[in-house]
């Protein structure tokens, strides 16, 4: 263990992290607690946990599994929509039920059209095992639930649907495009789409046969109301990037009043704006949160599997259409091709990390949805696979839900532990509570889950710290913590960078033992904290 905390040092030197928290005296009693099963004796969960430094909450997850969750919230039950005909519900966040509607029933009906006119090919003859990451809003303009839909096809030749019905569960109409992709072969020609429509008639397609310019695949919708009423939708992956264009409100399709320009990397005529990725680069699905004054983007870089580094990374901007940063002003489009899962360019909400509080340990987390919720609290939504997987499948994946803050200077940052029940102390949490032994996990952008020689590397340790009341940090990592009184404020001051987040009490994963945590974020780099 000495020899992995001396090469997660390294690991800070590299990244010009050293720590500086503040910390209070005295060790706390430890119970001898024996690993129980995951699923226990339901009961509510607490909105405020008492200050006891070793209550257990007594809370029941009902596991899912639901591939590129999208999230939508109707009367009191929280609705997710995925990839393959998936789709889950819950009251409560934490125990989740399957459940069908009339597109699982009726997909060939719904979709036989679209499907043999575009996706279909003789590489790629299944329409059951290509309808992805649907993303589903209500629009008060149509009086409808709106259902977008990718429609995959081999050779970027994809195509987003919109389907309409008056309930969240159906029955869904079909009602017809909204853009394409992949116009450029002989068996897929633009006279069968809208291209032409937009562009005029005999217009160049050349710029849509290369890969790092326009050449993108019409999958992974985002659809948002901006803060004047206007509709957006955002979609797009890897290779050309991700755009996003107009909506008419009142039919959910494209708006074809709304043009734009063609630039490289900055819009095109057709595609719409420019937000992120392009030249080749891994990104993709795209997700637009508005919390306050910013549009927060949520993408996911690396390959989907276990152990191809998948991984969620968030921009903002003031604006829905962009342009996009990071905290350090880095900017979501990328201008030439590189391997973005090794550099520091989006904030990086998790690594695949371990923590004594959890039974399993998470990797390739991501393709996200997020909103706030009707008390205002945020969440953010995502599937995550396992080191080592799961049963015995190694590409298992589960839905997960942490809840989200906006730190001091206006970014999304991350709870540790998933989301139980929890509020961000106010003027409940003791100075006693936060001094003690801290597990410190620093989510290295530069390193993901991989196994190397038969044994998994790229799995972030934690450095055993110990917050002291002097405002001292010792331990594997050195420096100094404040804390505002009466509330959850706290900063971090490593070798001259100031991280920014909040306390909060939370349950562990597995035990559910509710211990003091923190969360915060400083030169686009997230750190998080927990009780030993």
């Amino acid at each position: 263990m000495r020899k992995k905390r001396i090469a997660m040092l390294g690991t800070l030197a590299v990244l010009g992290l050293s720590t500086m928290l503040t910390g209070c005296g005295g060790d706390k009693p430890e119970e001898n607690l024996t690993p129980t099963e995951q699923e226990q004796q339901p009961s509510a969960a607490p909105t405020t946990p008492e200050p006891t430094p070793y209550e257990e909450l007594n809370i029941t997850y009902k596991r899912v599994s639901v591939h590129d969750p999208s999230i939508i919230k109707v009367e009191d039950t929280y609705y997710i929509f995925g990839s393959h005909k998936a789709w889950a519900k819950s009251t409560d966040l934490f125990k989740w039920t399957t459940f069908n509607t009339n597109i699982n029933s009726n997909l060939g009906e719904l979709f036989e059209d679209i499907w043999n006119e575009w996706s279909k090919t003789d590489t790629n003859p299944n329409m059951d095992g290509n309808m992805w990451a649907p993303d589903v809003i209500y629009n008060e303009a149509m009086g409808k639930y709106c259902f977008y839909m990718s429609v995959n096809g081999n050779d970027w030749n994809s195509v987003i649907t919109l389907l309409t019905a008056d309930d969240i569960e159906g029955p869904y109409e079909y009602v017809g495009p909204v853009v394409y992709s992949g116009f450029n072969t002989s068996s897929h020609p633009a006279e069968k789409t809208d291209v032409y429509d937009v562009l005029g008639e005999g217009a160049d397609l050349t710029r849509y046969q290369n890969t790092s310019a326009n050449k993108i695949n019409a999958i992974d919708p985002c659809v948002k109301f901006d803060e004047n009423g206007d509709l957006w939708m955002v979609y797009g992956s890897w290779f050309g990037g991700v755009y996003m264009i107009k909506l008419d409100k009142n039919t959910g399709l494209r708006d074809y009043t709304y043009t734009y320009e063609t630039e490289r990397d900055v819009s095109d005529a057709y595609l719409g704006i420019k937000i992120a990725g392009g030249n080749a680069v891994s990104g993709e699905a795209p997700y637009l949160l508005r919390v306050g004054d910013y549009y927060y983007l949520f993408m996911s870089y690396g390959g989907l599997e276990a152990e191809k580094g998948y991984q969620m990374r968030v921009f903002r901007s003031e604006n829905i259409t962009g342009p996009y940063v990071d905290q350090a002003g880095n900017s979501a489009i990328f201008t030439k091709n590189e391997n973005n899962l090794f550099s520091t360019v989006g904030i990086r909400l998790m690594s695949s990390y371990q923590l004594s509080g959890n039974f399993e340990v998470p990797a390739a987390q991501g393709h996200n949805s997020a909103f706030v919720d009707d008390d205002g609290k945020i969440y953010v939504v995502y599937h995550t696979r396992f080191v080592g997987g799961k049963g015995g499948n190694k590409e298992a994946h589960e839905v997960r839900v942490h809840q989200l803050f906006v730190n001091q200077d206006g970014w999304l940052i991350a709870a540790p532990y998933e989301y139980s029940g929890e509020n961000l102390p106010d003027t409940n949490l003791t100075e006693e509570q936060m001094c003690g032994e801290y597990e410190f996990i620093v989510h290295n952008p530069k390193t993901y889950y991989t196994m190397l020689m038969g044994e998994p590397a790229g799995v972030v340790e934690p450095l055993m710290i110990t917050l002291n009341q002097d405002g001292t940090v010792t331990g594997d990592a050195t420096g100094t913590w404040t804390y505002q009184e009466g509330k959850a404020d706290m900063t971090i001051t490593v070798d001259g960078v100031e991280y920014k987040g909040y306390f909060l009490r939370q349950a562990t994963e597995g035990i559910h033992k509710i211990v003091t945590a923190f969360t915060a974020l400083g030169n686009n780099v997230c750190v998080w904290g927990s009780q030993k």
